[in-house]
């Protein structure tokens, strides 16, 4: 029988850091995303995992380079209001699924740590998990990027995903 369970988002926090001028790192989150899972046991196992994210709520804590990141340079949250995940395979540490980013799905791969379930105060059965991965903004059409006077690049390709999850069992 399957079990399906809801992304509790009080609990929970969605990531990115990326390199800025190759030599500190910019942090930066969604605030408002949906996550489920339909898993057959309570080891999760081949469980589906399922993502969404608006990108009109990024932050990255700067409001001149939000609405850089919401424009046509980046994201577009316009035209492409989310970015979605769907899980192919999960074996228990290493999901591999489809992101979706503006009009470009590519496979990636993901870390990901059960950390366990337990029962809440309230009796709610809850899980927990920390998923990390890098994925190429350019692979998703986010291709903007400038050169310093230095030969400096803006900003990396390279960007991290760091996704620690809470869900309550249905």
């Amino acid at each position: 029988m399957k079990t399906n369970w809801k992304v509790d988002p009080t609990h929970s926090e969605i990531e990115f850091k990326v390199k800025h001028m190759m030599i500190s790192t910019v942090s930066g989150s969604f605030s408002d995303f949906d996550a489920a899972i339909e898993a057959e046991d309570d080891t999760f196992k081949n469980a589906k995992f399922s993502f969404t994210a608006k990108i009109e709520s990024i932050s990255t804590k700067n409001d001149d380079r939000d609405t850089h990141l919401k424009s046509d340079d980046f994201f577009n949250a316009e035209k492409y209001p989310q970015l979605t995940f769907k899980s192919k395979s999960f074996d228990g540490e290493t999901m591999v699924g489809d992101m979706t980013i503006r009009d470009v799905t590519k496979e990636i791969s993901l870390q990901v740590d059960f950390n366990g379930i337990v029962e809440d105060p309230y009796g709610q059965t809850k899980a927990g998990f920390e998923a990390t991965g890098t994925i190429n903004r350019k692979d998703f059409n986010l291709n903007w990027n400038a050169v310093t006077e230095a030969g400096n690049i803006v900003v990396s390709d390279k960007v991290r995903l760091i996704a620690n999850l809470q869900f309550i069992k249905q």
